[in-house]
């Protein structure tokens, strides 16, 4: 049997049992010779397995070459007839990060937003070396030692598949060469200034002299990795059992772990909510500022676009949110929603009877929704006497960076509700009286 065919088989073996028929797979197509010969390898067995195939190109602007390679791919498809989209990406916002980082970040998201059950990456076992160094040399911990996954699943977004995460570089060119295939190469491919490529083409050349298998050595290393990320996540869940509740963690359970416990299960917190990892250093002081600060401390810690905050005994993680003006102002005037958009707020208003704010009283003067500013008071209840809102806020226990955020309706001049904590006595609705129920998501 042919080599080429022996790799189509390989590849076969390893995600016929995991797409079902008629399943669809949207193909990562750059243009280079992986790309190309995952895209032809995959045309063959879709007709074999129903599969619906198509192919996404994510266009970045870097290189002068970007449209000859969204042409050429366009092509490509074209004439073997497999659907094709090109999506454009701004690089620029993110190019702090550094130029591949940010490539990645871009593309990954792009994947991610994809209408199918599996966006296939043309990854091989040359590549799964390459990132096994490069995260060592990084100092990465056990997570990022893993390398890539052939498969990687995320709720709402489609699978990420890698069937050529077991081929060798060597073999995909050999198959592109038997198939007469044609492929672009991308200039900065040669550059070694990119560690990726320094190690490429410095480091791997000589590692191949005395070690000739490195890459399945290397690929080994990385599921090994995988294995013992396993172990820790599951550890972490059984702590996170006691310590966290919905989107918080408590400061008392971090605390009665061991170090290792405690940095675990906060790296386990970090990453499920989708925080980038951070050095060893800085997760250790992060867990010190945590569990060491006195109670009352206000503890901010930025991880990446999030913000570590604690409150009382609780630590959350937020991301991070643009600026806005402080004297905002949104009128209303019976609308069923209205949407905040500086404050990333959707308002939600129905009507209900004998319940709610008072719709009668409602029509005395202009209705508005704002911001606190700090002299706010209000009467939550018939019974009690007027109080500020800054004590309603930390009764009923809303950490202060929500505080700032919270959407206050006013009649006129009048605070007459909360939204989601109180409405003031003045403003409650009778028994018998037509009333408007606010919420906020």
């Amino acid at each position: 049997m042919a080599t080429e065919n022996i790799l189509v088989e390989r590849v076969e073996a390893l995600i016929a049992p995991l797409v079902p028929a008629h399943g669809s797979i949207l193909v990562g197509l750059s243009g280079g010779v992986d790309s190309v010969v995952l895209l032809h390898m995959l045309h063959k067995l879709s007709a074999r397995y129903s599969w619906q195939l198509s192919a996404l190109h994510v266009h970045h602007g870097i290189s002068l070459n970007a449209d000859a390679w969204a042409k050429f791919c366009t092509d490509l498809c074209e004439r073997v007839g497999i659907p094709f989209h090109v999506e454009r990406v701004d690089i620029t916002p993110l190019r702090a990060h550094g130029i591949e980082a940010a490539a990645r970040k871009l593309r990954i998201a792009a994947f991610s937003r994809q209408a199918c059950d599996y966006v296939a990456l043309a990854h091989h076992a040359d590549d799964q070396a390459e990132t096994l160094l490069l995260q060592m040399l990084r100092g990465a911990g056990v997570r990022g030692a893993s390398a890539m996954p052939m498969l990687a699943l995320s709720a709402g977004s489609p699978g990420l598949l890698r069937p050529l995460l077991h081929c060798s570089r060597r073999e995909i060119l050999d198959y592109a060469s038997a198939q007469g295939l044609q492929w672009v190469e991308d200039e900065s491919n040669s550059n070694d200034s990119y560690p990726r490529n320094y190690l490429r083409h410095r480091v791997m050349p000589l590692l191949s002299t005395h070690f000739p298998a490195y890459r399945e050595t290397l690929g080994r290393s990385a599921r090994h990795f995988a294995e013992a990320t396993q172990l820790l996540d599951e550890l972490a869940r059984q702590d996170a059992g006691q310590a966290l509740d919905g989107n918080a963690m408590r400061v008392g359970a971090l605390r009665a772990l061991s170090l290792t416990r405690a940095k675990n299960l906060l790296r386990y917190f970090l990453h499920t909510q989708g925080a980038p990892m951070p050095q060893s250093a800085h997760l250790d002081e992060m867990l010190r500022q945590l569990c060491d600060a006195r109670q009352d401390a206000a503890v901010e810690v930025r991880v990446g676009e999030f913000q570590l905050r604690r409150y009382r005994d609780s630590v959350y993680l937020l991301p991070e949110t643009a600026e806005f003006d402080r004297a905002l102002s949104l009128p209303w005037q019976g609308e069923k929603m209205l949407d905040w958009v500086p404050l990333a707020k959707r308002l939600h208003f129905s009507h209900t009877t004998g319940a709610g704010i008072s719709f009668r009283k409602l029509q005395r003067a202009q209705v508005t929704l704002r911001l606190r500013n700090g002299a706010e008071v209000i009467r939550p209840h018939p019974a009690a006497a007027k109080r500020t809102l800054k004590n309603l806020l930390q009764q009923h226990r809303i950490p202060p960076w929500e505080r700032m955020r919270l959407p206050l309706l006013f009649c006129g001049e009048d605070l007459a509700c909360v939204v989601g904590v109180a409405i003031d006595a003045d403003y409650l609705a009778d028994e018998s009286e037509d009333g408007v129920l606010v919420s906020c998501n």
